[in-house]
């Protein structure tokens, strides 16, 4: 322990020297080595033994959404993460956590697969109930603590024994319109109902990867609250309408991208980052949250039979707040860490759902509670009703 306190110790006192302009990076990390340190880009501080585990080289196998966000990994957090520590990041693209579950499931092992950009609460429920989920050693992630206790606490009440897995961002889903096609009066009027407009048959877009994603929206269309819904026929009734309006369902936030520049869709439900990136590049997209829109948030979910050590020492280099900050300017969501503690640059604190307080209290969640319990019955319904039931 006292070791690792005064390894600790080192990494700060040449972090600070390296931030006074006193010691360039290279002259850093050679100090690092001589120090016995394995550092990330600002954290991600290891042991001798991680130093050991650099030299056989150790891989994470990662899988996230894709497109933009897959890129901001990849060239803020993944690449500076293996050239610093000798492991290697190999990620893949999934268009929904379903795909991977059932390969495990499958495969009977969770083998190949070590992180996962875990969709919220409720995924990470499912995770748990299925018995996947580790227990972090949380004195090997201190970045932890940069973390607003609103996105740790729900987790911490489903593992209180300990987290698997550490909150990384945030974000909505929302409508996005073209707004060459769509005026901000009609959409702010039509609000969910946009989804169901006739008169844009043929140019309306969702995701098909995602029954409560499709549930949230018809109980939305339908009057109930989507945490209470009270009526499924009346939900399923809503998505059937918007099923024969819609020209495709997308599958990844590439595919939803792709779609919208293109101009082959003008209005579909849309995650607020890749609206905001479509926005950095100059196209016509706007965006809005309906009254009771979705709001998620998104961790790193380390499964069962990972590397600890080296699985853990990632999650802290990607909570370092020169990292996680990089990695939300690339990918257009705000990071988890607490804006009151964490100064935030102004490309963070204009994204769409950043909240300068920390508190979340504005935005509305999917409720483990009350959605899960449902998964089975109306996930066969929502596959029957996009196959035209």
């Amino acid at each position: 322990m006292t070791r690792k306190y005064d390894s600790v110790t080192r990494y700060e006192r040449l972090r600070e020297a390296v931030g006074n302009a006193d010691v360039d990076r290279r002259t850093f990390f050679s100090l690092l080595g001589s120090a016995g340190i394995t550092a990330g880009l600002s954290g991600g501080i290891m042991t001798t033994m991680a130093t050991q585990a650099r030299a056989a080289g150790t891989e994470l196998h990662f899988e996230g959404w894709g497109g933009v966000v897959s890129e901001a990994l990849r060239k803020n957090a993944f690449d500076p993460y293996e050239a610093e520590t000798g492991n290697k990041v190999v990620d893949a693209t999934f268009g929904g956590e379903n795909e991977v579950l059932t390969k495990v499931k499958a495969a009977g092992s969770t083998d190949g697969h070590n992180i996962l950009h875990s969709s919220g609460i409720t995924w990470y429920k499912r995770w748990v109930d299925n018995g996947y989920h580790v227990t972090l050693n949380e004195a090997n992630i201190p970045n932890l603590a940069n973390v607003m206790p609103a996105m740790i606490d729900p987790f911490r009440k489903i593992t209180p024994d300990g987290l698997s897995a550490v909150p990384y961002d945030y974000g909505t889903t929302g409508i996005a319109y073209n707004t060459e096609h769509v005026s901000k009066e009609k959409a702010m009027e039509l609000g969910a109902n946009l989804l169901l407009d006739s008169e844009l048959k043929g140019k309306i877009g969702g995701w098909g990867g995602d029954w409560a994603n499709r549930a949230w929206y018809g109980a939305l269309q339908s009057g109930q609250d989507p945490n209470n819904i009270q009526d499924w026929d009346a939900v399923w009734d809503k998505a059937r309408e918007h099923r024969d309006l819609v020209l495709k369902y997308w599958s990844s936030g590439a595919e939803l991208m792709d779609l919208l520049a293109k101009g082959e869709i003008y209005v579909t439900e849309a995650w607020s980052g890749r609206v905001a990136a479509l926005q950095a590049q100059g196209h016509p997209i706007a965006y809005m949250d309906p009254p009771n829109g979705l709001a998620w948030m998104e961790t790193m979910f380390v499964l069962k039979g990972s590397p600890m050590e080296e699985a853990e020492a990632l999650l802290n280099f990607m909570l370092d707040p020169e990292t996680a900050i990089a990695v939300a300017v690339g990918q257009k969501y705000p990071p988890s860490l607490d804006p009151t503690k964490v100064d935030m640059p102004t490309e963070v604190a204009n994204l769409p759902a950043f909240d300068p307080t920390g508190k979340l209290e504005g935005l509305v969640f999917r409720d483990p509670a009350a959605w899960n319990p449902h998964e089975k019955e109306q996930g066969k319904q929502w596959n029957r009703v996009q196959k035209g039931g």
